[in-house]
Parts: C-alpha cells; structure tokens; sequence
C-alpha cells in the first residue's frame, strides 16, 4: 500500500475544515469498526471521510486488550491448529443461539462465520492491520460442542507509536490503570516477566530493557510508544488511514443525516460557522459506538440495576442509533442481553477525575479471591467470564442483595496479583486506603463489619473455600474445574490454578458495581451491514456496523474478541457493499 502524504497532512479538525464537502463514503465514528470500513472504501479507491465526536481515534477499542475473534482464521493452520466453519457455528448454536434466537439473527451469523477469514486476509494485504492467533485462549464456555482452546483469538501485532507520526497525538490513550509509570503500556506476554523479576534473572533483565525503553520514550513522547493489545489495533488502523491519505475530523457533532428520494446522501455537521453539508454519494457508515453514555437509552434498554457504570469511551452516547431511528431504521428489542457486562469499582484518580476498573481478567480468577454478596456469602464462579459474572449479580440481586458486591484477596494475593485499580507489588496503598477503594481490616471479623456483612457468615464463606482450596476442588461452583478457568488463574499454583487460601492478613476488599464494555442493542442490519426499516427492507445508502449495529450474537459473549471480530467484519462488508455501487 504506497503512502502518499505525511500523516501531519491527513489530520482534519473541525476548526480546519477540509476545502471538499463531497465524499463517496463518510464514516460517523473512528473505533475499530468504523476505520475499518474507511480503510476497506478508500483503499478500494471511494473518497472517505471519517467523522469523529471526540478529539481521539480509536474510541473504546483504544481502551480494550484488543482480542479479535475470528473462527478457522488462515493463519491457525499455519501454527498447527485447527478449526471448522462448521465447529464454530455448532459452538455457537450452543452459546449464543438462546432465548428463542431469530432467523435474521442467525443469518448474520453465518455470514460473520464465512466472511470473517476472508476479511481478515484482505486487510492483513491491503492496511497495517495484522493479526496473530493465540495459541492457547480458550473460548468462554470450552467444555460446549465446537469449542476450541486456541487460534480463534487473535491480537494485533505491537505498534511503535513513532510509525504514526503527528498521529500519535490523536490516538486515544489507554486507560491509565492498565498502565506502568504514568503511560508504560505492558504486553500479555510481559505480565509474567513483571511478576518474576525477583525471583528470575531472565524476567529481571526483560523488566529492565522495557522500563529503559520506556524511559527512552519519555524524553520524546507524551506516553510509552510500545503499543500493545486495543491501543496496537487502533493505531494500526489510523496508521492505514494515514497512509490512504483519509481525512479525520475530530471533536465534530452530526446533526442530521440527509435523505433525497428514501436513500441516505450525506449529513449535516456542526461546524465554527454553523452547520454544514458533506455529500456521502455511496453511503455513511454509522460506528459511533452504541449507547453506553446514553441515560434514556440506558434506562429502556439495560437493568435499572446497572446503574451508569461504563468503560466505554465517553463519546459513546447513542448518536449513531439515535441518527438510525430518525431515518427509519429500528433497534433490536429481543437480545439476551443488550450489553456486554463487567463488575466494575469505582474510584477518584489523583487527579480528582472519576475512575471505573474493569474486572475483567486480572484478579477475579486468580487464587485467594473470592466474591461475596450482602450475606457474605459467595454466589457465582469468580472465573467465569466477566460477562456472566455480572449476571450472576443481577440473578443473585433478585432474591438477596448483591448490587453492590465485594472482592475479597488477602494480603498475599493483593502483592502478588493486585486487587482492581490496586496494581500488583503496590508498595504504598495509604492513597487507596484514604480515598476509601481499598478497604483493609486486620481480621476476616473485623472485614466483615467494614464491608457491612454478618461475620460469622462470611467467616463460614472463607472456611468453606479455604478447604476446598487446599483439596483443590470448589465445591460449590466448580471454580478451576475447566480450560477457560485455567487460563485466568495462575498455573504455578496448584492444585487448582483458580484457589488457594485466604489466611494471610490483612485481608482487603473492594466494592463492584455491573457495568458494561459497550452495548449490544443496536439497528437492525442486514448481510452487509445496510441499516434496515421496521419492515425489514434496507435503507439505501445507510449502514452500521461495531456496537451501532445489533450484536451478531444477541447480547451473548461466546468467547474473547466477539465484538471486535464482527466490528472488523462487518465494517469491511459495508465497504464492499458500498465498492459494488449499492
């Protein structure tokens, strides 16, 4: 792919306006779905324009671990795994086919299933977008027919943030609770090297060359420019767009879209000198990223329960959707569920701006951890995914309360895994402890009334586990008992890699909430991503893919990267539609 300016030439801001108002395609939303249909359109030779609400690329993708699920991928074969077509929709036939599943939904599936080897292929040839399959990554639920235990998963490949230039500035910043020093972003493969670097002169030696790195980076950039997991797959992404030379206006609201005859032309923006027209001769794209901060659409779609807790990326406030339903198209009202969940805790950064921690798989599964609910008692395997985690929560809330629940470690485990924004080997915690995160108290009695539960129930919840960890065999929820578990605990300890005893005080604990990672309600869509009428009949020019367009998988969350995947995919089949002249 022949670059063909310098990336300080491709940026376009609101305050700077591009001199053309007429695109082929325009795409609302710069996260993984949406520049992925920008890359797709403009590297098959359509005029793109990306539009984006916020003043960064990369929206919650930038902030994810950046997993992408794509089943019977090309590159599996060529690590010496295997998978099927046919074995990945029987795993999810089994997953995500619940709930009286629809005939439209289904469809959508099968077409992800066939096209996303394809899609992933054309954009390993045509952008900077490369993937690598995981060989060891199980999917969420591995004992079900179809699973598999790797290769599906796959993650980008790292990007040295010096490869984008000026761009490196747009780029959204990850979270900094997933981060070392103030912007050290660490690989998965790293963590390890991090946890024994005392005891290991090989892990020591990798810690130093990436903190020398890292400081290296300092001395020039605004943040470490290893970038790894979500970051990596964003910035791969704008790097394409750069070099395709594809416009980006940031920090720009869509007013309105424009109809001529029943098809979507273009949109109207809100510009310095009020509002202004862009042309879109092929199609927009809606993928602005669902409605995770959207309070009305949260309040007819999600649990009351759920409160406002989110991950997602601020700009995620429904805009996509809102523009699909006054153009005609309709939302999906028949999900599982119509999030993606996590529990959550939340804190004040040193800053003084509100912070949430996604639970996801740092801490939940490790040994020594457990879950309590208000009768301090445990009621769901805390290695389950951090989707059905929260489920849990909610189904447990209905007969006792369990929203807010707590996350017992001991003073062990807190050193040696971190507990939630609490990072592992955390020498001061007096800021957690001052702030009120971080609960701490010299007995498991003492916790108890700290964290406003019956003492000798929590006191018999830690017995029980206790024991069973020792045996190595939970025996109330089966916690270690398969692959996925495995995978989130710790394989050094035995003999079950998800437990062990909770005995060394202080005991510690912290307060979590449901929350999402984005949304799975969204326009109803067709093969191809066109956006579809109450009637089911396609608006032409129309199409949404990423959290604006109905999760393929019903709100139900198979394995690691089923956003993402479908994101990539279907952001990709929109283009090609939109190529086709549709």
């Amino acid at each position: 792919m022949a670059r063909r300016n310098s990336p300080d030439e491709d940026i376009v801001s609101n305050s700077d306006p591009d001199a053309s108002n007429s695109y082929d395609v325009i795409v609302l939303g710069a996260g993984a779905g949406g520049m992925a249909a920008a890359v797709v359109a403009a590297n098959e030779g359509l005029k793109t324009l990306v539009i984006e609400k916020t003043a960064y690329v990369g929206g919650t993708t930038a902030l994810s671990g950046g997993m992408v699920w794509v089943p019977n991928n090309a590159k599996m074969a060529a690590s010496g795994l295997s998978d099927t077509t046919e074995a990945a929709q029987t795993y999810l036939d089994a997953t995500a086919g619940q709930d009286g599943d629809r005939a439209d939904r289904a469809s959508l599936r099968q077409t992800f299933l066939a096209e996303a080897p394809r899609a992933i292929e054309y954009f390993d040839r045509n952008s900077h977008v490369h993937l690598v399959p995981l060989a060891f990554y199980p999917d969420y639920y591995p004992d079900k027919p179809g699973a598999t235990l790797g290769g599906r998963v796959m993650e980008p490949l790292a990007l040295d943030a010096r490869e984008l230039g000026d761009g490196f500035k747009l780029l959204r910043p990850p979270l900094p609770e997933f981060t070392l020093f103030g912007g050290m972003m660490v690989a998965r493969p790293d963590i390890v090297h991090f946890r024994g670097m005392f005891r290991s002169a090989t892990s020591a030696l990798k810690v130093a060359r990436l903190v020398f790195s890292y400081a290296v980076d300092r001395t020039k950039f605004h943040r470490g420019a290893n970038l790894v997991l979500g970051n990596a797959l964003a910035g791969r992404l704008l790097k394409s767009l750069l070099t395709l030379d594809v416009p980006i206006r940031c920090n720009t609201v869509t007013n309105r879209l424009l109809e001529e005859d029943g098809r979507i032309t273009g949109i109207e923006i809100a510009g310095p000198s009020g509002p202004v027209v862009l042309e879109a001769r092929r199609g927009v794209v809606l993928a602005a990223g669902g409605f995770s901060h959207n309070p009305d659409l949260r309040a007819r779609y999600l649990p009351s329960e759920a409160g406002m807790h989110s991950a997602a990326a601020e700009g995620n406030g429904g805009d996509g959707l809102n523009l699909a339903l006054a153009a005609g198209g309709s939302l999906a009202e028949d999900n599982a569920s119509n999030a993606f969940w996590a529990p959550m805790s939340r804190f004040i950064r040193a800053d003084g701006s509100a912070g949430v921690y996604p639970h996801t798989v740092t801490d939940r599964g490790k040994p020594g951890m457990l879950a309590v609910n208000h009768d301090g008692r445990r009621f769901t395997n805390e290695s389950n995914s951090y989707h059905d985690f929260v489920q849990a929560m909610f189904r447990s809330h209905n007969h006792s309360p369990t929203i807010p629940s707590h996350l017992l470690c001991d003073r062990r485990s807190l050193w040696q895994y971190g507990l939630g924004a609490v990072k592992p080997m955390t020498m001061r915690l007096a800021p957690y402890l001052r702030n009120g995160y971080l609960i701490k108290a010299s007995s498991l009695e003492q916790l108890a009334k700290k964290i406003g539960v019956a003492p000798d129930h929590l006191s018999e919840t830690v017995a029980t586990y206790n024991a069973d960890a020792l045996r190595g065999e939970d025996t109330a929820f089966g916690r270690g008992g398969n692959a996925y578990h495995k995978y989130v605990g710790d394989p050094a300890n035995l003999p079950n890699p998800c437990m062990r005893p909770m005995e060394t005080p202080p005991f510690y604990a912290v307060k979590l909430y449901p929350g999402d990672l984005g949304t799975a309600a969204g326009a109803r869509t067709g093969s191809n991503g066109e956006v579809l009428r109450g009637d089911g009949q396609p608006i032409p020019g129309l199409y949404a893919c990423g959290n604006d367009m109905n999760s393929v998988m019903g709100g139900n969350y198979p394995g690691p990267g089923i956003t993402l995947g479908p994101a990539l995919v279907f952001g990709y089949l929109a283009a090609m539609d939109m190529v086709r002249g549709a």
